[in-house]
């Protein structure tokens, strides 16, 4: 017991063991220990002498309930002992007692007792002139509990008795047929509160709801002994278990008055777990902080919980908390400035195609088909304003849209670009003799119907990509353990490549065309500039493949938005700036003569 780092003694035994043990602890002079009794020896006096207080006083201890029975004492104090009874040479209790308080003897007295001074019971003595601990009602355990259990059996016998035929179990009793049995069922039933406070009632299993005292062994500055109530344990039928102490009136027989600590380490706060120290007691442990995505809620926790999946633990580890979300937002400077940037082109396409309106009579602008110069420009709008659908977070609708809307905006912009490029082809070769039968394919009708077929190739291939396995929203949690990232998973990969390889496919073609004709003369063909363009296009887009691919989350996005926002500004500035820089700045060179390569005029 010395070597114990326990300072807490809990003893169940009865009052001759617990004094052969206290023996052995003055014998070791072993103090300091705080000490909880059973109830067979918690209201013992025997052990509640001056010299076993410096190692008892203090002691914790669970009693049977104390309580106040209503009118007892007036009822002892009429009490008064039968003379006629005492007569016929039989004693009966009261008489004894009698006898034993005032110290008489009731008539005919022993013998030699008047001569020795003796007196003689009249049993008009008055009991309240005397102290007797039969008139001490202030301290009722056992004699409480027998009082609830025989209100108890009254109100069994009452609800019993008031029964009406046909409601109850069995046939209603009366005072002459009454079993043991079916009183016991009514007993079950008993619910009521005594005058002290007390709930009396019984369990599914027909025992009593336990109530209990909690004493303390008050050591007094002047040696006196006081067991004083500390508080109660109690079963209730509503709260269940209670637990009450009175902190403050408690009595620890230590130097510090304060509770004695029985463990060789401190408390683990919430937010970390008990690691039991190898070689040591059971109450000597370290405190480990809870791992990332784990947490304890209490102090002393023996294990941490890990946090549901759309959670991660706090800072301090001791309560979950819901987990970031990430996407490609409006509202964060990298989702502004693509916005910006998306709209600015979009503004650009309206200005340019304002522009070409209103020059729309030029030679520049007639050149090289201008109806297909306006529809490259709504095709190149609707590359920019379909960047949009990528930023914001994936929904059902927009995760589907956002590809749609950039596969067929990408090939009706491509389509446009290789038809042009076809007809500069045929020009030059409608050019030369025997050569004017070519222009018959590429009329105005053609270009249209070329365009439509091309544009409804991607269409039908994003139809099929859709149908079979379309673009879903999805939260990623394996990127961050703390956040969770919203992106659109592309469902069918291989639709996505085909959708892609499409628009690769026309614009390696427009590239290789545009490359075959960039030797035709100056002032009469575009192919330079869809050479260049395409070489743009190409390049973007060739490196938006391993980039897209390597990007986490929302960067993945991001990637996505800056290649379309490239190209489509590669397209326009390589297509159009050089027109509008002849139309706006040098309309000197916007003439037929210098377009037929006669000179300026």
């Amino acid at each position: 017991m010395r070597k114990s780092t326990a300072r807490v003694v809990i003893v169940f035994s009865h009052q001759t063991m617990i004094l052969n043990l206290m023996e052995e602890v003055i014998r070791q002079n072993l103090t300091g220990l705080q000490w909880l009794a059973s109830e067979a020896w918690t209201t013992a006096a025997v052990l509640q002498t001056p010299h076993l207080m410096p190692y008892l006083g203090g002691t914790l201890g669970i009693a049977i309930r104390r309580g106040e029975i209503p009118g007892l004492r007036n009822f002892l104090l009429q009490t008064h002992p039968d003379l006629h009874h005492n007569k016929s040479n039989e004693n009966n209790l009261v008489n004894q007692f009698w006898e034993f308080t005032f110290e008489c003897r009731f008539a005919p007295p022993p013998a030699g007792w008047v001569e020795n001074g003796g007196t003689i019971c009249t049993g008009e003595e008055d009991l309240e002139s005397v102290e007797t601990e039969f008139l001490d009602v202030s301290n009722l355990r056992p004699e409480y509990n027998v009082y609830k259990a025989v209100y108890a059996l009254a109100y069994a016998l009452d609800d019993m008795l008031q029964c009406e035929p046909g409601s109850g179990p069995f046939s209603c009793p009366t005072w002459q047929t009454i079993e043991p049995w079916q009183l016991v069922y009514y007993l079950e039933k008993v619910n009521f509160t005594t005058s002290f406070g007390d709930e009396v009632s019984f369990d599914e299993n027909g025992d009593a709801l336990p109530i209990y005292d909690v004493m303390n062994w008050l050591w007094l500055p002047d040696g006196r002994i006081n067991v004083q109530n500390v508080g109660d344990v109690k079963m209730s039928a509503f709260k269940g278990e209670e637990l009450r102490l009175y902190e403050d009136k408690i009595f620890w027989n230590f130097k510090s008055k304060k509770p004695p600590r029985s463990v060789c380490s401190e408390n683990c706060p919430p937010g970390s777990r008990m690691v039991r120290k190898q070689g040591e007691p059971e109450c000597c442990f370290d405190c480990v902080l809870c791992s990332e995505g784990t947490i304890s809620n209490s102090t002393n926790s023996l294990e941490c919980f890990r946090c549901p999946e759309d959670f991660w633990s706090s800072p301090q580890r001791d309560h979950c908390i819901p987990k970031k979300t990430e996407f490609l937002s409006y509202q964060e400077p990298l989702g502004i400035c693509l916005t910006v940037t998306s709209l600015l082109g979009t503004f650009i396409c309206t200005v340019v195609l304002g522009i070409f309106i209103y020059h729309r009579s030029t030679p520049i602008v007639r050149a090289n088909n201008s109806e297909l110069s306006f529809q490259l420009l709504l095709s190149l709008k609707l590359c920019f304003l379909c960047s949009l659908l990528f930023i914001g977070r994936p929904r059902l609708w927009t995760c589907p849209l956002r590809h749609v809307a950039f596969g067929i905006s990408f090939v009706l912009c491509v389509s446009c670009i290789l038809v042009k490029t076809m007809v500069v082809l045929a020009v030059f070769k409608a050019s030369k003799p025997g050569g004017g039968a070519s222009l018959k394919w590429f009329g105005v009708s053609q270009q249209r119907g070329t365009v439509l077929i091309l544009t409804s190739v991607q269409a039908a291939i994003c139809t099929a990509w859709l149908v079979s396995s379309s673009p879903t929203p999805h939260k990623n949690t394996q990127y961050h353990n703390d956040k969770i990232v919203y992106e659109c998973i592309v469902g069918s990969t291989v639709g996505f490549s085909v959708l892609l390889g499409y628009i690769g496919l026309l614009a390696v073609l427009s590239f290789v065309l545009a490359f075959l004709a960039r030797n035709l003369p100056d002032n009469f063909n575009e192919a330079k500039l869809i050479t260049f363009s395409m070489l743009i296009f190409c390049a973007v887009w060739v490196a938006f493949v391993p980039a897209y691919i390597s990007s986490p989350g929302k960067y993945a996005d991001a990637v996505e938005v800056f290649a379309i926002l490239a190209s489509s500004f590669g397209l326009l500035a390589a297509l159009f700036g050089p027109k509008c820089y002849i139309i706006l700045l040098r309309p000197e060179r916007n003439t037929k003569k210098a377009i037929m390569g006669r000179g300026v005029e």
